[in-house]
């Protein structure tokens, strides 16, 4: 039996019901036909947690008839890790970190407070712990980097559609990514990943520097070559969730802002939500829930018997306003990745453009720190000498990660208790297809099996 933190689109039982079909790449619903059968209830879920993979999965049990209830500890929707990331929905960076290279470049920057890695020393179990199953699934590092690009592929046509059906304006540019290496250690590697990449499913293209030149002219300095995904593209994901947030609640759901989870419990039959107003708290009682609380679901997990081993590791972002005509112009369109210092950018309309990267283990720390944002800034002003950086919004946001570098979803130890959570980095790229697949769940074990309604016949004489 594969572990339940590692997903597939391969289709998986539960309690002897097809949770998932599939039709190619893709994971294809399946349904009752109404005019045959028909069901005797409808169940309450909640959905605890508010960022992008919380309203991505309301929104897929609200399509399939549940009365869902979600709850958020801020006053609005993606006010956390989905406020300001990168911006890329990007399947060509499905490469999971399990890797050899990983753990030298770890130890090799440990030491470097403007490293892309940085690893506070000070030792802790919980750590520790993460550290060990990482390197335990770097075995698993070329089928986790296969399943992840088929996972995005199949995501991305979810997240469009739902985008237009809803109307959700959230500054789309369909400009593919670049990848940029500056030596030849980098480009061969990146031309091994892209082998795996198009295992599963994704074509990109390895591109010369004049090609490179060319995708995206405003580029300055010297590479030795690049890769590029036409399919890939990116946008606002704040704007994006805030527009999901609406229509879920056009849909029926009840969204509890500013709500104080503070425990969750479930005895299989019946889920409790906890919320803490002030000294007093209330309860909420429903017939199941899903957890999508980003680096708070390893506690919440823990309340239900579940060990769900998500580690907060830190990124940073910066928003560059682009305020005069010059800085439009010398800001890219194409999205970007460089390899060598792990920064992606992201073009958000005509005024605003993202540089967000690095990674930091250090706890439970949201602290903006001038060290970590300052290559950011340097980065910019040497790839992109004609913007101007004198108005920058820094940011900081823990991505919720799993040592396997795949994300939990579907089923808890209890029946009416399910995971949609710890997608690390590539949150916003793989949340409608994993929201899509833990509904599909969710209504496979909860949802009464329906009948047949049998026409009146008799036996012939």
């Amino acid at each position: 039996m594969a572990p339940r933190h590692a997903v597939n689109l391969s289709g998986t039982k539960q309690r002897g019901r097809t949770s998932h079909t599939v039709c190619g790449a893709t994971p294809c619903l399946t349904f009752w036909k109404p005019e045959t059968m028909k069901s005797t209830s409808v169940q309450t879920i909640a959905v605890v947690g508010g960022g992008i993979t919380g309203v991505t999965t309301a929104y897929a049990l609200a399509k399939r008839g549940f009365i869902v209830t979600l709850f958020e500890k801020n006053r609005y929707a993606a006010m956390e890790t989905s406020f300001a990331n990168g911006g890329q929905l990007s399947a060509s960076n499905a490469e999971v970190w399990n890797h050899w290279s990983t753990i030298l470049k770890g130890l090799k920057w440990m030491l470097k407070s403007d490293a892309p890695l940085l690893v506070n020393p000070t030792p802790g179990w919980h750590k520790l712990s993460w550290f060990a199953e990482f390197i335990g699934n770097i075995p698993n590092y070329r089928r986790n980097t296969i399943e992840s690009a088929r996972l995005a592929i199949a995501a991305r046509e979810h997240l469009f559609s739902w985008a237009r059906a809803e109307g959700v304006d959230f500054d789309l540019k369909r400009e593919g990514i670049l990848h940029i290496y500056r030596d030849k250690k980098g480009f061969d590697h990146a031309g091994e990943v892209s082998k795996l990449l198009a295992e599963g499913g994704l074509a990109r293209r390895a591109v010369t520097p004049s090609e490179m030149k060319a995708i995206e002219p405003t580029l300055a300095g010297t590479y030795y070559g690049g890769y590029f995904t036409e399919s890939d593209s990116t946008g606002d994901i704040h704007k994006f969730t805030s527009g999901m947030a609406a229509a879920i609640e056009r849909l029926g759901v009840k969204c509890r802002y500013a709500q104080d989870v503070v425990a969750l419990r479930s005895d299989s039959k019946t889920a409790t939500v906890v919320v803490q107003n002030g000294s007093e708290q209330t309860e909420f009682a429903f017939d199941g829930l899903v957890v999508c609380a980003g680096v708070e679901s390893r506690n919440f997990a823990a309340q239900l018997g579940d060990r769900v081993n998500i580690y907060p590791v830190k990124g940073y972002s910066i928003t560059v306003n682009l305020l005069d005509a010059t800085s439009q112009a010398a800001a890219p369109t194409v999205s970007l990745l460089d390899d060598e210092t792990k920064l992606v950018t992201s073009r958000l309309g005509a005024d605003r453009f993202r540089v967000a990267g690095t990674a930091e283990f250090n706890g439970y720390n949201k602290d903006i720190r001038a060290d970590r944002i300052r290559p950011l800034i340097d980065w910019v002003n040497q790839c992109f000498p004609g913007i101007n950086t004198r108005q920058v919004v820094p940011w900081a946001g823990l991505r919720p990660m799993m040592p396997s570098m795949m994300p939990r979803v579907g089923q808890g130890r209890l029946q009416n208790v399910f995971y949609n959570t710890g997608h690390g980095h590539l949150g916003w790229t793989l949340s409608a297809v994993t929201a899509d697949m833990v509904a599909q769940e969710v209504a496979g074990v909860l949802l009464p099996r329906p009948h047949m309604e049998l026409l009146p016949f008799s036996m012939p004489v």
